[in-house]
């Protein structure tokens, strides 16, 4: 069964099952997930399954979710049970808010007597934003038209907690660019004790405004604007407020220094009600300190400050243990992305989890228990298992995924650290999920099984896919994986395409599974390509700081270089590429670092396929781009070297540039200036542009077979399977 575009992308044969959601119950005793009715037609159960036996209850029937005057039930989007167990809140009728379906409508069904009312009903509809009941299951805070609100359980009350919220201050979420590189979305926290709620305040006067155009749907063009600061361009002023539930008044954090030249990544309660805990980071992203805040006067003192030379990450794993304590820290300070505890004082700093070897993410902390839970893979780069170490004792690492086939394991374990959803997937193989008891890893039962998809892979022809590493000289040695055709002959010479991103934020060189990346490189080796993928300096591996830290100030440089080492090798030590044809594609990132390629290693590449890219450092938002670059004033020709547009006289391939003129993240700009200076400088190129599309490229039908299809054709005609 040889694979298609239209198999792959249209006719989807290859659609995996949908991940179960899933809410833990009692700690983790038992679970609930939202399933089909099977008695109310378009409604949905929400079933609690008992975690140790599997007994399944239906909690909320569907026909309780069918509002008075409606005819058919509320659409589940989300759920969330109060802390007393009495009320559920729903999130449905939800739209899009940027990049997410923020926006919604919200009820709440109080499960006592069945009643069901609609929370914020003078707002129109789709417009409330991350309710969420106080801890003490009395009031709901939600979001509205930039400012907060708290509403009563009964609904009697509705009180604004903030009124100065319009279109350029923003209470209760993050501005466009804090919401792209921090996450920072939901943007209001409830004190422990439900008398207050710590929130951040953006004021984005000043920031400057980008516009995209909407040309489709209507005679007339419709500008679309968007508050996107560009590297070295003024920021939002960011700032921390504590609002009194009882008096609306609010209290706002002492934060010194220029609120436009820092970051509030993370805020949170300092396992108090009287104290916010503040990450305070200075916008080189170099420095981070860790504050301590008095709610009621809004007085602060450091505790702890991380440094490093290049760039810090953000720290989202803080949690408080021993009565408060110490709380923990992931930092890159000893070389190694490692857990430290840090005593409240900030004067004791103890490693938990030492060793050469980085943690890769947290999973799970467990005070109680006192171990903390964590992805690593110190022996392979690719591949990602769980471990555990103690928070209180002799450090030491103890492997939870058992021994097995190498891939990618991911965790969602219960807040009593006996059970988890085990998700494992592997580059050939797609993903599968249990239940499984902790720390036994003792499988209890499957969830999701995708047998179809895994069954349609299997009686694909497939040829051999190899995980290696590659000397490139200087003792510099970068992961790769080859993917081979069904009938690979190494007496013949065949066409390579590289797979790239090769920026900090993403790593190609894993064994996960992908569906349409992995599926379209699959077909392209049915058709007698070879298709390759190289991690250069600067992903993030697990391979310690210095590999990591080893690109700042130079993006776009080094991995460039890199790259084009790797590949040049490759070539020399296999005969059966054939170094007439070497091709480079990627997406974001990839699509600069193939521009790269093409314009700086003429000699290397042939043939590239650039989408959504960034042609121009310059162009791109100040968070992620001054992170790794450094601002543009300080590091004019680590930018100008950086980018793509400074190379352009060197493309001597044949090229493909894709963009969506919808693009909120990489603008379209950086085409259209592209191609500007490929005019000036009469090069020949080929271009497609998608209305209205976004970074991803895939709303409107038939967009995804359209693209993929445009890129299949693009590398038949100019990186031939048969050399000539």
């Amino acid at each position: 069964m040889t694979l298609s575009v239209e198999r792959i992308f249209h006719d989807k044969e290859f659609e995996l099952n949908e991940p179960v959601s899933s809410k833990w119950l009692a700690a983790g005793a038992s679970y609930t997930t939202v399933e089909k009715s099977v008695s109310t037609p378009g409604g949905s159960d929400i079933v609690r399954h008992d975690s140790a036996t599997g007994e399944q209850t239906i909690l909320v029937d569907a026909s309780r979710l069918v509002p008075d005057g409606a005819e058919s039930p509320l659409e589940i989007k989300d759920y969330s049970w109060s802390d007393d167990g009495q009320f559920m809140l729903i999130s449905t009728n939800t739209v899009k808010f940027r990049r997410h379906e923020s926006l919604g409508d919200y009820w709440l069904l109080q499960l006592n007597d069945w009643t069901l009312r609609q929370v914020g009903t003078d707002a129109e509809p789709s417009t409330l934003m991350y309710a969420k009941f106080s801890p003490d299951s009395r009031n709901i805070a939600y979001m509205f038209a930039n400012n907060i609100y708290v509403e009563s359980i009964d609904g009697k009350s509705v009180k604004a907690m903030t009124s100065d919220g319009n279109d350029l201050i923003v209470n209760g979420t993050g501005d466009w660019v804090n919401e792209e590189e921090f996450d920072l979305r939901d943007g209001f926290k409830w004190s422990p004790d439900s008398k207050r709620i710590g929130y951040w305040q953006f004021d984005t006067e000043g920031v400057g405004t980008f516009y995209m155009m909407k040309n489709t749907g209507d005679i007339y063009s419709q500008p679309i604007p968007l508050q996107y600061p560009k590297a070295g361009t003024t920021n939002s002023a960011v700032r921390v407020g504590v609002v009194e539930i009882e008096s609306a008044q609010t209290t706002w954090i002492e934060l010194d220094d220029d609120p436009r030249q820092n970051y509030v990544p993370q805020m949170s309660w300092a396992d108090n009600s009287d104290q916010l805990v503040i990450q305070y980071v200075n916008r080189l992203q170099n420095r981070n300190r860790v504050i301590l805040a008095d709610a009621s006067d809004g007085t602060i003192h450091d505790i702890f400050t991380d440094t490093d030379d290049a760039w810090l990450d953000v720290n989202e794993d803080l949690k408080w243990f021993d009565d408060g304590k110490y709380f923990t820290w992931l930092s890159e300070r000893d070389g190694w992305r490692h857990l430290f505890a840090i005593s409240r004082d900030g004067k004791d700093i103890r490693l938990l989890t030492p060793g050469e070897f980085d943690i890769i993410s947290i999973q799970h902390i467990d005070t109680d228990g006192g171990w903390v839970y964590y992805i690593a893979s110190p022996e392979d780069n690719a591949t990602r298992y769980l471990f555990r170490s103690p928070l209180i004792g002799k450090a030491k690492m103890e492997r939870l995924t058992p021994a097995g086939d190498a891939g990618f394991n991911r965790y969602k374990i219960s807040p009593n650290s006996k059970w988890a959803f085990h998700t494992f997937a592997s580059f050939a193989v797609p993903p599968t999920i249990d239940l499984i008891s902790l720390p036994g890893h003792a499988k209890q039962r499957n969830i999701v099984e995708n047998e179809k998809v895994a069954a349609l892979v299997e009686a694909t022809p497939r040829g051999e896919t190899e995980f290696f590493r590659i000397d490139v000289g200087d003792g510099l040695e970068l992961d790769g994986w080859m993917m081979k055709p069904p009938n690979f002959d190494p007496q013949q010479q065949y066409p390579m395409l590289i797979y790239v991103y090769g920026e900090p934020w993403n790593q190609t060189v894993i064994k996960d599974w992908k569906t349409e990346g992995y599926l379209w490189h699959l077909m392209l080796t049915q058709q007698g390509y070879i298709v390759a993928s190289i991690d250069n300096r600067g992903t993030p591996a697990p391979r310690g700081r210095a590999w990591r830290k080893s690109v700042y100030r130079q993006i776009g440089i080094q991995a460039a270089a890199d790259q084009a080492a790797a590949v040049k090798t490759l070539l020399n030590e296999r005969p059966y590429l054939d170094p007439e044809r070497v091709g480079s594609w990627g997406w974001s990132g990839g699509g600069q670092m193939t521009l790269n390629a093409m314009f700086r290693y003429p000699d290397v590449y042939s043939t590239g396929i650039a989408v959504a890219f960034v042609s121009d450092q310059r162009l791109y938002d100040t968070i992620y781009q001054e992170r790794y670059m450094g601002l543009p004033d300080d590091n004019e020709e680590g930018y100008r070297l950086g980018s793509p547009i400074t190379h352009a006289d060197g493309l001597a391939g044949d090229l493909l540039i894709i963009h969506g003129t919808g693009d909120d993240n990489v603008h379209y700009q950086n085409t259209e200036q592209l191609v500007d200076k490929f005019i000036e400088l009469n090069k020949s190129f080929d271009l497609m542009i998608y209305p209205d599309r976004s970074h991803s490229i895939k709303e409107k039908e038939n967009t995804k077979r359209h693209l993929y299809n445009l890129m299949t054709d693009f590398l038949h005609e100019n990186l031939p399977v048969e050399s000539n």
